[in-house]
């Protein structure tokens, strides 16, 4: 497989980019003819994202930033699940649902760079189980992105080299919430799935202490009719918890902003982008302890619990509620890590890598 360093442009591209500025500086071409002259020249950068659109699921919100990010930068991103048209270069979000495209883009252009985006679901579930689907897609890729520092450490020595880190970004609304003075409000953002185990905190906060002010929002799609049931179920029988189903990402945000806590439950992640939101936005995480979760929030993190462990975790909240000094560790926690998810680096990171591409 062709590995691509650091390169410059292809001399075709070079010398049509000098002609094109040369007609520009002539003036011999108008404004709109222009605009559809430099439109046609960029770059053509595909996602291949398995989430269709309008959809909230992590891969869509990250694809969509990406695509944003690439014109930004100057190239023509499309988004489509399966491989369209004729691209430069195929950004595969998800190993082994965009594993046909992965092919597909390699059988017909295998001089062109292939990049793969590693999703939690790949690396600790296809990957360990042995899909062949995922493990052709690390073999046909030229580059790898993982989302968080722990990953590449997780995948095989073989691969690691053509693996490169890209922190998910963060901007948040201008017109944030802050928190009520009279409850301690935590928050879960996290649709309905199993592997989310998405009602625990509502389940620790059961069994807190009668003089906890605690009370638990939950916002997330249900996407398994089970959980519906019992998100449902739990909202009216639980005095501390109320699932608010989906809401728009402005909406999620405020609701994080005004919030004390936040808790990720997951039993796997990929690198959740909530971290960087919460961080961000100066609010105190509890998250389980799984790769995906330490990989961004780092060893020093005090808020780890064991996966689906009600009482660890009940534990956690109550000490976040009536210790403020660990309640302080956890916000030092946030405001430590919070400069990794900015805007800047993750453009400059998209910039790197599609320089090693020569593109």
């Amino acid at each position: 497989m062709m590995d691509r360093g650091v390169g410059s442009l292809p001399e075709t591209w070079v010398s049509s980019s000098k002609l094109f500025r040369q007609h520009i500086l002539n003036g011999m071409l108008g404004s709109e003819e222009i605009r559809r002259k430099d439109t046609d020249m960029q770059r053509k950068i595909q996602l291949a994202c398995p989430a269709p659109a309008g959809s909230t699921q992590g891969n869509r919100v990250t694809a969509l930033r990406w695509a944003r990010i690439l014109r930004e930068l100057g190239y023509r991103a499309t988004l489509a699940p399966e491989l369209k048209g004729n691209p430069e270069v195929l950004v595969a979000l998800h190993a082994r649902r965009s594993a046909a495209a992965a092919a597909e883009f390699k059988r017909r252009f295998p001089e062109r760079p292939l990049v793969v985006a590693l999703t939690g679901t790949d690396l600790y579930k296809d990957l360990t189980e042995g899909n062949r689907a995922a493990k052709r897609s690390l073999e046909l890729a030229d580059r790898l992105i993982v989302l968080h520092s722990q990953a590449k450490l997780d995948l095989p020595k073989a691969v690691r080299r053509k693996t490169r880190i890209i922190h998910q970004s963060v901007r948040l609304p201008k017109r944030l919430r802050t928190p009520a003075k009279n409850r301690f409000d935590v928050c879960v953002l996290s649709h309905l799935r199993a592997v989310k185990d998405p009602l625990r905190t509502a389940l620790a906060a059961r069994v807190l202490p009668a003089e906890s002010k605690l009370f638990v929002r939950h916002l997330g799609r249900a996407l398994e009719p089970r959980l519906e049931a019992r998100a449902i179920q739990e909202s009216k029988s639980n005095p501390r918890y109320e699932w608010l189903g989906e809401r728009a990402h402005p909406d999620a945000m405020r609701l994080l902003s005004a919030s004390r806590l936040l808790v990720i439950s997951s039993r796997l992640e990929g690198g959740a982008n909530v971290i960087g939101e919460a961080a961000t936005a100066g609010v105190g995480i509890l998250a389980t302890d799984v790769p995906g979760n330490r990989g961004l929030l780092g060893a020093r993190h005090p808020g780890y619990f064991e996966f689906g462990k009600t009482d660890a975790l009940a534990q956690l909240l109550w000490r976040a509620e009536s210790d403020a000094k660990f309640y302080g560790r956890l916000l030092a926690s946030s405001e430590r890590i919070a400069v990794a998810f900015t805007p800047q680096s993750e453009s400059q990171a998209w910039r790197a890598l599609l320089n090693e591409l020569a593109l």
